[in-house]
């Protein structure tokens, strides 16, 4: 059985954008859908916490930096054969004031924990932000400069020697709440990234 570490924010925590805080249930999140087109040869963790940062830390969410979280998480479930980051959308939020390329920076630093560490790495693109949203926090220049950070990844990945996908292109944030994916974007994400998976380990 191979270990799959999901590792990202409040999209793999599987935050439902049509409620006040809820959770979809584990059969509708991606990380479960994944285990389930995956099958029982594979193990696959989820670890996903709402208002997840790569490397910046929140003063009014605290204890949610993702560097500092990862190295005990990595160690708690070794072995892990594929680790699968999505992180960035958090870091999209006025207050903290970073541009595009700053966030991918902060992204190499947590390929840098996993690369020696796990076998396999595919890092996933977060999907953009909608362009009407209701979060000031993100405003004005969240939804633009999320739409920057997929081809930043990309060759980020390339890089680095990773594995790569891009959620904005099967995937959506629900187009009035604007940051969580819909419901239907968890089955097409899970999908992609079993497709991925499976390629991966053909080669």
């Amino acid at each position: 059985m191979k270990t799959i570490l999901c590792y990202g924010d409040s999209n793999t925590w599987g935050y439902n954008p049509e409620s006040d805080g809820a959770r979809f249930p584990l059969t509708h999140r991606w990380p479960g859908l994944l285990q389930e087109a995956l099958g029982a040869s594979w193990y696959v963790l989820e670890e996903g916490l709402c208002g997840r940062t790569a490397v910046v830390e929140d003063p009014l969410m605290p204890g949610r930096r993702g560097i500092e979280f990862l190295p005990v998480c990595l160690d708690t479930h070794d072995p892990v054969d594929l680790c699968i980051l999505m992180l960035g959308t958090n870091d999209l939020k006025t207050r903290f004031n970073l541009s595009p390329q700053e966030i991918t920076k902060a992204m190499g630093l947590l390929l840098d924990v996993i690369i020696p560490r796990v076998q396999q790495v595919l890092l996933i693109a977060p999907a953009p932000l909608a362009e009407k949203l209701n979060h000031v926090e993100f405003m004005p220049r969240g939804p633009v400069h999320s739409r920057r950070l997929s081809p930043l990844y990309r060759v980020l990945a390339r890089d680095r020697g990773v594995h790569f996908l891009d959620a904005g292109e099967v995937a959506r944030t629900d187009p009035r709440e604007g940051i969580h994916l819909t419901r239907e974007s968890h089955d097409a994400l899970a999908q992609a990234a079993a497709r991925m998976v499976q390629e991966i380990y053909d080669r």
